[in-house]
């Protein structure tokens, strides 16, 4: 709106103008014809866009998928640490958008923000990577290499957020309007695209393919960033034919100062001199335009149904860190095909696939022939709702696989058991402090008790005596142990005699816990000959001692003993409450995405989607103090988290229902009508940086 025109001054006699806060509006970027696809009106240089799109957001969820096990596995961190690293960054990538869209409207423009901050984007996935990498540095190294790349990650992912699909849409003219929603369709199925192919692509390379004999997450991590390198070219070969309009100017950044003047202006005139407004954001008028007032009076009633929003967010996006966690400790053997733990977030973006269409052409066409006013808000809290049951869920899977699983020693206690490597029977009994015996059991040639025995400490270290009787030898001997271990007491034949040392067991699954089910060959050599030996099947999440012996008269053998017994549920079980909180995030954040733009004038869609991505981050932020702070099991935080939402679904409900939903047309021709004009005996109120 140009403030200067004369009908404007008839109508305002006296309208205060701050020409650094309004300036004016750039001219228009050249309209030069663009080569078409095919002879369509659909524009060659989208072309570039949409596969730059792909291939970033293949780069985005690829490294994403596989970040809570490098975490936990190679960096060797705890799981709430795991998790609130994972968050913390996941809150970074939604804050940058802001700084991203601040850097493109104001300054360099969209085209270079995205050329710029992709660079950024692969730089920090190549430090990602060596950080992978076993044999460059130690851990303190790979922590410091890992931080600094995904710290760059975040601001190249987040900074061109919203610039990709916007300079998609700059590509084409105002008459092919048409073809312009048809390639928001299209640029959105590649989104989901990359992400569908990454979360499936990833966990393979790095739980199938063994680099410097380990899981290799210098794989996982270094083809996502090949992939962005990728995209970065593809993007920058269409230079040429691109509509680059210059920036206009941030209008994220006029709404806070608009806001912030309202206030800062109201509290300067607290005098009950001074006539009152109607609306708090009317005290802005001394410095901004009436149109920009009224349209951030719209964004406030949009922007007050937000605050509820981000519990929502610190649900879903726990897929990717506390659920792969989960998944972990779960058998991914379905039969047809074995399941990596981290490779069951692809039916997230799988099942958004489906249940968009089954929602929108089935159930919510189903519930309006039933007569049932289904409004946006009520899909949000339904949406909510799926999205506690689904935690309710996931707790339920969780008390389950606790049952299941081995128990624990406590304080002042250990779990030991003997395994007798000796030829013939021995008898192995532990002694007290007074020589009372606390366990006594004989163990036949390469046999093993039974089951762990649970002995009691006087103190969290102590040491005990072991008695072996061994055809008519009798050895006394003494080994250190300490407070909630597993241990295993390996019995050998010394010449004549008799022998033994102590082995410290895992104390829980297995390293990684997501041993595939395979039938391996191990190499092995002698001075002799060079041989492998088939160790039998190795199931999920099970820790294996093997025993190899050279006998003249058979040859070498493999021994396997299974000393904590492999993950018994299946990773399926995870299925229901991946459609539960699927089912919610297509209810709740296409709707409500849908909802805010319906409520807002058209001159806010930025600063909704700001606001929009700014739940998210704040979301995610809820998950790491939770994490970080609280000191719940597992399945208990799940039903913390189910509850609060189901708090915050109430609220926003209650909200909800008092809200007036209003037309964007209705917002632009009251616009006259509420803002009040600026009398002449408002002169004197104070206000700085004011010119006439």
């Amino acid at each position: 709106m140009n403030l200067f025109q004369k009908n404007e001054f008839k109508e305002t006699p006296f309208l205060p103008v701050s020409p650094e806060e309004v300036p004016p509006r750039p001219p228009s970027f050249p309209k030069k014809p663009s080569p078409k696809i095919c002879g369509s009106n659909y524009p060659l240089s989208i072309v570039f866009i949409v596969v730059n799109e792909f291939c970033e957001r293949f780069s985005y969820y690829g490294m994403k998928a596989v970040l809570t096990l490098y975490f936990l596995y190679f960096l060797h961190w705890s799981e709430d640490t795991s998790t609130s690293v994972y968050h913390a960054f996941s809150s970074l990538c939604y804050f940058t958008p802001i700084l991203g869209a601040a850097i493109a409207d104001s300054w360099l423009g969209k085209f270079k923000t995205i050329i710029y901050l992709s660079l950024v984007y692969v730089l920090g996935h190549v430090i990602k990577s060596m950080g992978a990498l076993p044999i460059l540095g130690g851990q303190m190294l790979h922590t410091v290499l890992s931080m600094v790349g995904l710290s760059l990650i975040a601001l190249g992912t987040g900074g061109i957020k919203p610039c990709v699909a916007a300079f998609g849409g700059d590509q084409f003219e105002e008459k092919h309007a048409e073809e312009r929603t048809r390639y928001f369709s299209v640029f959105y199925l590649s989104i989901n695209a990359g992400s569908l192919i990454s979360t499936f692509v990833t966990p393979m390379l790095r739980g199938d393919v063994q680099c410097f004999g380990k899981d290799c997450y210098a794989l996982a991590f270094g083809v996502p960033g090949l992939l962005m390198v990728i995209a970065l070219v593809v993007f920058a070969m269409g230079s040429k034919i691109y509509r680059k309009p210059p920036p206009e100017g941030n209008i994220v950044t006029q709404v806070v100062k608009c806001i912030w003047f309202a206030i800062s202006n109201r509290f300067k005139n607290r005098s009950a001199d001074i006539p009152k407004r109607e609306h708090w954001l009317d005290w802005a008028a001394e410095k901004y335009p009436r149109q920009l007032i009224m349209d951030v009076k719209a964004l406030t009633r949009v922007l007050f149904l937000y605050i509820p929003l981000p519990m929502f967010w610190a649900l879903l996006d726990q897929q990717g860190s506390r659920w792969t966690l989960q998944a972990t400790r779960m058998n991914g053997n379905l039969g047809f095909f074995v399941l990596q733990p981290d490779q069951m977030q692809v039916l997230n973006p799988f099942l958004v696939l489906i249940f968009i269409p089954l929602f929108d052409l089935v159930i919510y066409r189903l519930v309006s022939k039933c007569g049932i006013n289904f409004t946006s808000l009520r899909k949000m809290a339904v949406g909510m709702i799926l999205a506690c049951l689904a935690f309710a869920v996931a707790a339920t899977v969780e008390i389950k696989i606790n049952e299941m699983a081995p128990p624990q020693p406590d304080s002042q206690e250990i779990f030991l058991q003997v395994l007798n490597l000796a030829d013939n029977e021995v008898e192995v009994t532990v002694l007290g402090d007074e020589n009372n015996s606390l366990l006594a059991e004989s163990i036949k040639s390469f046999q093993k008790m039974p089951h762990y025995s649970r002995l009691h400490l006087k103190t969290k270290s102590q040491n005990f005596h072991f008695q072996l009787k061994y055809h008519n030898l009798s050895v006394y001997t003494e080994h250190s142990v300490e407070e909630k271990k597993w241990y295993t007491l390996i019995t050998r034949e010394d010449g004549k005699s008799i022998s033994s040392m102590m082995v410290k067991d895992e104390e829980n699954k297995t390293t990684n816990g997501m041993t595939a089910m395979r039938y391996p060959a191990v190499p092995c050599r002698t001075k002799n000959e060079d041989f492998s030996l088939n160790l039998g099947l190795l199931d999920f999440g099970a820790a294996y001692l093997f025993v190899i012996t050279n006998s003249t008269s058979q040859g070498p053998q493999a021994w396997k003993m299974e000393y904590i017994p492999a993950n018994k549920m299946s990773i399926a079980w995870q299925l229901p409450q991946y459609a539960l909180v699927t089912a919610g995030e297509v209810m709740f954040s296409v709707t409500g995405l849908e909802f805010s733009y319906s409520q807002a004038p058209s001159s806010m869609k930025s600063v909704l989607q700001a606001a929009w991505l700014l739940t998210v981050a704040v979301g995610n932020i809820i998950v790491l103090i939770v994490a970080q702070f609280s000191s719940l099991v597992q399945w208990a935080e799940f039903i913390l988290f189910s509850c609060l939402l189901l708090v915050v679904c109430l609220i926003f409900s209650i909200m909800g229902h008092y809200y007036v939903p209003i037309k964007p047309e209705d917002i632009q021709g009251s616009a006259d009508k509420q803002i009040p004009k600026i009398q002449g005996n408002m002169i004197n109120l104070e206000t700085k940086k004011t010119k006439l």
